[in-house]
């Protein structure tokens, strides 16, 4: 008769359940794992015998059969190290068959029985308690992360002889509780209130905020681009619990979750760098793992020196930031991971980096200039709302050192737009402006006569395309909605069509 112990796979950031079947007898040693193991599955073997010897439960003269099922989709990692070993102690009678029903264990071992953490904890343990599992068995390292799931018990194990020792006689176990979560901003170690000048940036920034708009800085080398873009995230809303739990899933199967906390309860920020792959921006590999896109979800994606970028590395961006999610194919599955993010980039106006600054003289030839910007293509400029002008900081600004507006106080403006954008997008999947349809923004955003004429100027004489006329009237709205106003006057208008500079800049050469 055949021994069973509940483990769990993931799919994406998705658990399911995984039933791991022992059947073992004397006879010639061998020790078999089937149900499409990866070579890190395949591995157990060895993992699991040293650890029940080293424990004092060794094999011996047996022959070993694990299958894990469902048998038609692929299992990696070292997480069912654990649950193998449980089924074999079943299956030689060391346990009862009922001391490991309705549990759940995960775990890799280390050849002298150590429990060690694995990546993916979370989701399934939520993937436990889906399925009315009652307790779940997890490594001391991820006892944080999977006590972050209500209504299941979790237990942490450090040895498999403390393991067996609890399954045996009971009691001499920590339950791992759920922490006390409250909604509370983080102490950041920069504020808006240390950058001088560039009121007009932050300006743009507040309404990138305000309405989850992208967002692109042109400036000269030294103008502050990434002194702001980096402080954006201190005028972001505190993340809901909502928000914490999704955005742990994805640095859970990373393998990036802090576990000390568990929780990741302050708004991404990534910055990756410009030689990364197309696969490491959107994620992939054999065994799918998120990308940049998906760590920065509910936060902020920062590329610095955006032209610099490869250019198939730019363009995978335009379908995950457009539909906020990203899908990767595989022969053997597919997967979806979330990407709801705020995209912000930052470039030079030209190679040399001084077209147009008045203290520098730029050396670009006009065709140099032209090339540089049309690196990155006109579908992905089209979907950025925001492009602002980021000019050197004059000296005074620099010599007179006066305070400017903390990122506390620009943060309750925009807090105050994102309870306007709830109540509205109440009854729909929309949440901020940035996320409009033709739809919404034919209810939403009406204008009048005069800002009409305007919107039609500035699509004659800037060659606006239909979505970069959409963009204008989102962001109208999101200024709007600062302004406590419930329609788009004129001047929202000339404010959202000021921050096309892009479109400015080269309509002009």
């Amino acid at each position: 008769m055949t021994s069973t112990v509940i483990s769990s796979g993931i799919i994406g950031i998705e658990g399911f359940l995984v039933q791991v079947e022992v059947d073992s007898g004397p006879g010639a040693p061998h020790f078999d794992i089937v149900g499409l193991p990866e070579a890190s599955v395949k591995e157990a073997r060895v993992r699991v015998a040293a650890a029940l010897k080293n424990t004092g439960y060794p094999i011996g003269g047996r022959w070993v059969t694990v299958n894990l099922a469902p048998a038609d989709v692929k299992k990696s990692g070292s997480v069912y190290d654990l649950p193998v070993a449980m089924a074999i102690l079943v299956r030689t009678g060391v346990l009862e068959q009922s001391a490991v029903n309705n549990r759940m264990f995960i775990g890799e071992l280390g050849l002298g029985g150590e429990v060690r953490s694995v990546p993916g904890v979370l989701p399934m343990v939520i993937a436990a308690q889906r399925n009315g599992i009652s307790e779940v068995i997890v490594p001391s390292g991820n006892a944080h992360e999977a006590s972050l799931v209500r209504g299941i018990r979790v237990l942490s194990a450090s040895t498999l002889s403390h393991l067996i020792d609890f399954l045996e006689n009971g009691g001499g176990f920590t339950e791992s509780r759920p922490p006390e979560l409250t909604e509370q901003q983080q102490d950041y170690p920069f504020d808006f209130s240390e950058v001088f000048g560039q009121a007009h940036v932050k300006r743009a920034l507040e309404v990138a905020a305000a309405g989850r708009h992208n967002c692109l800085m042109m400036g000269p080398p030294g103008s502050g681009k990434t002194m702001l873009a980096k402080r954006l995230v201190t005028i972001l809303p505190p993340m809901t619990y909502e928000e914490s739990l999704e955005t742990t899933k994805i640095y859970s199967v990373s393998g990036l979750a802090h576990h000390r906390s568990g929780l990741v309860n302050i708004r991404p920020f990534r910055a990756p760098h410009h030689t990364l792959s197309a696969a490491a921006m959107v994620g992939g590999g054999s065994n799918p793992r998120p990308g940049e896109v998906s760590l920065s979800h509910n936060g902020v994606l920062f590329l610095d020196e955006l032209p610099e970028f490869k250019r198939d590395v730019i363009e995978v961006l335009r379908q995950p930031i457009e539909d906020r999610h990203i899908t990767i194919a595989r022969a053997s599955m597919s997967v979806t991971y979330p990407s709801n993010l705020m995209l912000v980039a930052a470039m030079n106006p030209c190679p040399c980096g001084y077209y147009g600054d008045p203290r520098h003289e730029c050396t670009c030839t006009r065709e140099e200039i032209v090339r540089y910007r049309n690196r990155i293509s006109g579908p992905l400029m089209d979907r950025i709302d925001i492009h602002v002008d980021v000019p050197a900081v004059p000296f005074t600004d620099l010599a007179r050192r006066k305070p400017a507006e903390s990122s506390a106080a620009i943060r309750q403006r925009v807090q105050k737009a994102h309870q306007v954008q709830r109540q509205r997008f109440a009854n729909s999947r929309v949440r901020f402006n940035s996320e409009m349809g033709t739809r919404e923004i034919d209810r939403f955003c009406r204008v009048g006569k005069q800002s009409m004429d305007l919107l039609q100027t500035a699509v004659d004489k800037l060659g606006l395309s239909a979505r970069a006329y959409e963009r204008i009237l989102k962001v109208a709205r999101t200024i709007a909605d600062l302004d406590s106003q419930p329609e788009i006057r004129t001047e929202h208008v000339a404010e959202a069509i000021s921050y096309r500079v892009i479109d400015r800049k080269n309509a002009g050469m």
